[in-house]
């Protein structure tokens, strides 16, 4: 089993980074990246992120220090929560501003997420440089309120200009975990206890719905795994507590809760994906040049932001996308199929996805915005 600690500096006299974001997987990920190739630099880093969010898991186990603090939420919509949040709002800007008076940090940078928001304002109160990261196309709201503090905003796709007007504005890409930058298919391959020798012509799908999975997709395949498997050995990632015990024994079929260090080899042994259509995941696909149908999170239960992402990448011929409205397993199947025929176009549009040197250039933003 790999370890996921990390020999970070921990050099009292090495200058300090925060690094904040939280909320999803997506507001982690990017900075988990980031954390691995700060290790090897001349940087101390700690992390501040809410006490109960999956910030705390995620990054805690890396061996880096993780301030909590209290955290709120702004709602587009009534709840009672909004008369009560501002209050834990408050109380985190109150924590930050100890936080960044006690350790003086040389920069903050943040991910996003809600919890992010009272450090990067408490860090401004402070005169700590701020540098922001967006990594969908269209920015959330506690992005936006982040941006007017920040020195430089970092970005993932050059189509957000048309949504942001800022000299801050930078396109760096985003940060991908050393996981998946090293991903290795014949490990992978072993991991799932798959086949891809010569004669067999079955190819590997790889399905995932985000950290917590998604259940529309995870009925939707299981309907079809009997079909799926004649063409494909799939390996089907269901997120927490949702293992369908009645395929646990089928044929060319592996299911998994989630994946850690695993899924960057279990992705470079796909030859297909279907995935939600979050900026993160996205990216990494886009990087790997992996086909794929994207099935975007509703409007209803976000802010729609997973919508325009993929009718981006679906204009721009790279990713087939089916609403999930639509989603059926006759509408997967045939989705499928479609792509498997179009397979070549798909990847030719993939090669031309210019991937910046992005650790690069984010070590350099650092180091001369915390000069």
């Amino acid at each position: 089993m790999k370890s996921n600690s990390l020999n970070h500096n921990s050099d009292a006299k090495a200058p300090l980074i925060f690094l904040t974001g939280g909320g999803t997987a997506g507001h982690v990920t990017p900075n988990i990246a980031l954390i691995e190739g700060l290790s090897t630099e001349n940087w101390r880093i700690e992390y501040v992120g809410s006490r109960k969010g999956i910030e705390k898991s995620m990054v805690e186990p890396l061996g880096i220090v993780f301030h909590g603090i209290s955290s709120g939420k702004l709602r587009r919509y009534f709840s009672w929560q909004n008369f009560i949040d501002p209050i834990y709002i408050l109380w985190g800007m109150i924590q930050s501003l100890y936080l960044c008076l006690r350790y003086r940090p040389k920069l903050v940078f943040s991910k996003g997420g809600f919890v992010a928001v009272p450090l990067v304002f408490a860090a401004w109160l402070c005169r700590i440089p701020i540098i922001c990261h967006e990594s969908d196309i269209t920015p959330g709201l506690a992005n936006k309120l982040s941006f007017p503090f920040a020195r430089h905003v970092c970005i993932n796709f050059p189509q957000t200009k048309k949504y942001l007007s800022s000299k801050k504005l930078i396109v760096t890409g985003t940060p991908i975990r050393r996981s998946i930058v090293e991903g290795n298919a014949s490990r992978g391959l072993s991991f799932l206890g798959f086949d891809k020798a010569i004669d067999n012509e079955k190819k590997v799908l790889l399905v995932f719905g985000g950290s917590l999975g998604a259940e529309i997709i995870n009925t939707c395949v299981g309907v079809l795994v009997p079909d799926l498997t004649d063409s494909y050995q799939v390996v089907h990632i269901v997120g927490k507590g949702n293992v369908n015990d009645q395929l646990v024994n089928a044929s060319d079929y592996k299911q998994f809760e989630f994946l850690q260090e695993e899924f960057g080899d279990v992705l470079a042994a796909a030859d297909v994906v279907i995935s939600r259509a979050g900026a993160n995941s996205i990216y990494e696909l886009l990087a790997t040049r992996k086909p794929h149908i994207l099935i975007p999170l509703s409007s209803k239960a976000s802010r729609g932001d997973q919508i325009i992402n993929a009718e981006i990448f679906k204009s721009e011929g790279m990713s087939m996308v089916i609403p999930e409205k639509d989603l059926s397993p006759t509408l997967l199947a045939s989705s499928l199929m479609e792509l498997a025929l179009k397979s070549e176009s798909y990847q030719s549009r993939l090669r031309e996805f210019e991937i910046p040197d992005t650790l690069s250039i984010i070590y350099k933003l650092i180091s001369d915005t915390a000069k």
